[in-house]
């Protein structure tokens, strides 16, 4: 009974554990892509490396040597059109493609002024690339986006630089860049939106594309493409399959976001481990207890080999008790471990901060069913070879002779 219970608490905590953390990994990993994209492609990449010749001005002697800082990097992309073109030949997993421009200003309320970054974006009648690209249109917690549409002096700002200017849906603020002689420009909010992540409801400010080129005196071009994938999972060899064809640099989602994913990877681990000490727990009393029966059943086990029962035939009787023990306490655990993470699911648990969520996070995975019994598996089956070995090595003249170990 303690070994089973064991197994079903390590199993089903297994299980709940995993599901939470995945929730929270999907839930962070599903906001990023909302708002940054699965690859951006920005600033043109020069080579720096340089030929030299050996002797004289041979062409067949020469070599090449590379300077320390071995890329230069271009700012910006002066041809966006051109190079979306090109980007859409770049096979069946691009599901879209936007052009963003990016720059700081610094946005002034009639309560106060703050610094925060503009993003020029395409949201009209004719072209909707951005809400191609990214989840804006789910995020809007107040105002709408069809009064962006119609003014192109409209706004869509955060809701917690709103909250710091004291801004609502129909107020107005002037929006000033910083670089030497702007002139601020009025824009009136048309909405404002949440994504959780304070980082960039704090800071950032949506304007229409061509309204951001005016006020910050750009002409065609932009500050990155962002780019959605059908399969984000293959967002790393898609981004350097276009950044060796373009020379641009292209940066997958996962290299973006490198330190929380790692994060993220750690306390999967973490928890797995703290949760298998049920499952050891279960294979030290499993080991226990056949042990005892090994030590007390020696009669019984030496009648049975005098019967014609071989050492294999012995050790299997203890591996088959094990076997269903673990069978059982796998069952049971599968259904607590489900049980328990659906009800999760159902439990009140608002965040913000990194993401925007209500409830609790959970991503239930069979692969986590699997893990955990796997993990028992080994442990417990470890556990029951040293008593069936015991076991199978009894002799009947042994046991009459009172000298069985």
């Amino acid at each position: 009974m303690l070994s089973l219970a064991c197994i079903v608490l390590g199993v089903g905590f297994f299980v709940v554990t995993q599901a939470i953390t995945a929730g929270f990994q999907q839930l962070f990993i599903t906001t990023l892509l909302g708002t940054d994209g699965a690859i951006r492609i920005q600033d043109k990449m020069q080579d720096t490396l340089r030929s030299m010749y050996a002797t004289g001005n041979d062409p067949t002697s020469s070599f090449q040597i590379q300077e320390k800082e071995g890329m230069k990097y271009i700012e910006g992309i002066p041809q966006p059109k051109q190079l979306m073109e090109e980007l859409s030949h770049f096979g069946p997993n691009i599901a879209g493609m936007a052009e963003v421009l990016h720059e700081d200003v610094i946005a002034t309320s009639s309560f106060k002024s703050d610094s925060a970054q503009v993003f020029g974006i395409q949201i009209d009648d004719l072209n909707d690339d951005f809400l191609k690209v990214s989840s804006l249109k789910s995020e809007i917690m107040q105002g709408s986006l069809d009064d962006f549409r119609e003014r192109p002096d409209g706004v869509i700002i955060g809701s917690v630089l709103a909250a710091r200017l004291q801004l609502a849906p129909g107020d107005t603020l002037l929006i000033t860049p910083t670089f030497i002689g702007a002139d601020p420009r009025r824009y009136r909010v048309s909405a404002i939106y949440e994504t959780g992540v304070e980082e960039i409801d704090r800071v950032r400010l949506y304007l229409h594309l061509n309204e951001a080129r005016s006020l910050l005196h750009k002409t065609t071009e932009v500050s990155y493409i962002q780019i959605k994938l059908f399969d984000r999972d293959r967002a790393p060899a898609d981004a350097a399959q276009m950044q060796a064809a373009l020379k641009y640099s292209a940066a997958p989602w996962q290299e973006r976001e490198a330190v929380w994913l790692g994060v993220f990877r750690a306390l999967q681990v973490l928890s797995a481990v703290i949760v298998s000490i049920f499952t050891v727990i279960a294979g030290l009393a499993m080991f226990n207890t056949l042990l005892m029966i090994v030590m007390e059943k020696t009669k019984e086990i030496a009648i049975l080999r005098s019967m014609g029962y071989t050492p294999a035939d012995i050790s299997s009787i203890f591996i088959w008790q094990a076997a269903i023990v673990l069978t059982i306490g796998c069952l049971i655990g599968w259904a607590m471990g489900a049980g328990i993470t659906f009800g999760l699911g159902e439990v009140p648990l608002q965040i913000r901060g990194i993401f925007k969520t209500d409830t609790f996070p959970i991503h239930p995975l069979v692969s986590h069913y699997v893990e955990a019994t796997i993990i028992s598996i080994v442990v417990v089956m470890i556990a029951s070879v040293v008593p069936a070995r015991r076991a199978a090595r009894l002799e009947p003249g042994d046991v009459i002779r009172g000298t069985a170990q």
